[in-house]
């Protein structure tokens, strides 16, 4: 089966280095970078999930994303999310907070993540 991604990960790359990690295991996917290639509209009825890194996990970090999958009727089979270092706002002033991250497990489980999607 062939996966298209359209991912965002500009801030430290942290989320890129996740799907760089799937591409690496499964050479059907595209990544399609949304900040070169505005227009990536998601077709209606597809099978969808949602992959991604954050500095504070306590956030809702799909809700808005989810609301335009199910307003498009799409099937999400899955969220993978992991701690990703951020020196966002006033992170910086300290440094940043969840440096290491992702880490080289938190890499290989958005890998299991994905594979068990295929299954």
């Amino acid at each position: 089966m062939k996966t298209a991604i359209a991912y965002y990960s500009e801030h430290h790359g942290n989320t890129k280095k996740l799907l760089d990690a799937i591409c690496a295991v499964d050479k059907e996917v595209t990544l399609i970078n949304v900040t070169e290639k505005r227009e990536v509209n998601l077709p209606s009825e597809k099978p969808v999930f949602f992959i991604a890194t954050c500095g504070n996990p306590i956030k809702s970090y799909f809700k808005s994303i989810r609301k335009v999958a199910n307003d498009k009727r799409c099937n999400v089979l899955g969220e993978y999310l992991c701690l990703g270092f951020d020196t966002f706002g006033p992170f910086k002033l300290v440094g940043g907070i969840q440096k290491g991250h992702p880490t080289e497990k938190e890499i290989q489980d958005a890998v299991e993540f994905y594979q068990g999607l295929k299954e």
